[in-house]
């Protein structure tokens, strides 16, 4: 960890920084867990402003991206990032595996056990299948999202974003806004950020709200205006037609008009509120475009740069123990 990097939770005495094999999701994390990651992302952020981007410290291993599951910026952003530190990396597409002719998970998963690569990152549509193929390999395994549940890396850049921008995370006043039913990356920054202290909004139409949601320490709104109010970070989700089999909202012209972040809807938070939205964006729909790109406010192409950095961290981390690390093996 550089030197200056900020740490707003200290590691007790004696207690190992990351003591986790795998990074399946954010439950279940301390504190000072969750800050060492971002801490040690810090480190790489300046390796991927810099001409020569390579440090090599994972040269030899070798990285499976294996997406059953769709993806454009997060397959990317994990490939750089393992190519950045030297890996072999492979991008294994399920439209172009074995599953398409009925092959089973577990035995996809055996396949991929048996040619020994050092880390497999996973990105499935059924919540839960990450953890299950983490039971059934010998090597680290990172949730790069599965259906529902968790999408651990987007919010760890997501609170990287923050503390950089915002300064902190204990205390910030933070709004979620938009389809929190079917998003695992409203259930992990829920998690993360009130793992870490912030005060968390949830806001949205009663049909796109999680049943009991309040139970994960959130304050739940349907009327956004009421949720802004005071809020210093405004998070916007995308709409996720695709997992919807029903009528969620009436229309996407009058879902912007209840929940569209629009530029006077913004100046109802606090003063210049820092924008965010995980991507990909249905502009006009869950946010104009002035808004998105704002250069002052809006923090949208930053987030995709710390995703970068936040999966080098969690890849070197991850692999520390095979890799002998004093301390790790």
């Amino acid at each position: 960890m550089p030197a200056d990097a900020p740490s707003e939770f200290a590691l007790p005495d004696g207690v190992h920084p990351f003591p986790h094999k795998h990074l399946t999701g954010i439950a279940g994390l301390q504190p000072w867990e969750i800050g060492f990651l971002l801490n040690e992302a810090e480190q790489w952020i300046a390796l991927n402003r810099a001409t020569a981007k390579h440090d090599d410290r994972l040269a030899g291993l070798t990285q499976i991206n294996a997406f059953f599951e769709n993806s454009t910026r997060t397959l990317l952003s994990f490939e750089i990032a393992g190519k950045r530190l030297g890996m072999d990396v492979i991008n294994m597409h399920a439209a172009q595996s074995s599953v398409k002719k009925g092959e089973t998970l577990l035995d996809t998963t055996a396949t991929l056990n048996a040619m020994k690569p050092d880390v497999i990152v996973i990105r499935h549509d059924a919540s839960g299948a990450v953890g299950l193929i983490a039971d059934k390999v010998d090597c680290p395994v990172l949730n790069a999202g599965d259906g529902r549940h968790e999408h651990p890396t987007q919010a760890l850049l997501d609170a990287l974003t923050i503390r950089r921008r915002v300064g902190r995370i204990n205390g910030t006043v933070v709004t979620i806004c938009g389809d929190v039913l079917h998003s695992r990356v409203a259930r992990s920054n829920i998690l993360l950020l009130g793992t870490l202290g912030a005060e968390v909004r949830v806001v949205a139409p009663p049909t796109l709200l999680p049943p009991a949601v309040e139970r994960m320490g959130v304050k739940a709104y349907t009327d956004f205006d009421a949720a802004l109010e005071g809020a210093e970070v405004v998070m916007m989700l995308r709409l996720q037609l695709e997992r919807m089999d029903g009528a969620f909202v009436p229309s996407p012209r009058e879902y912007h008009h209840f929940y569209g972040l629009t530029r006077e809807r913004l100046a109802l938070a606090a003063k210049d509120a820092l924008v965010m939205h995980p991507g990909p964006m249905n502009r006009g729909i869950e946010i104009t475009s002035d808004v998105a790109d704002d250069i002052q406010q809006s923090a949208i192409t930053e987030q995709v740069e710390m995703g970068v950095a936040v999966r080098m961290a969690c890849l070197d981390v991850l692999t520390r123990s095979r890799r002998g690390v004093e301390g790790w093996a």
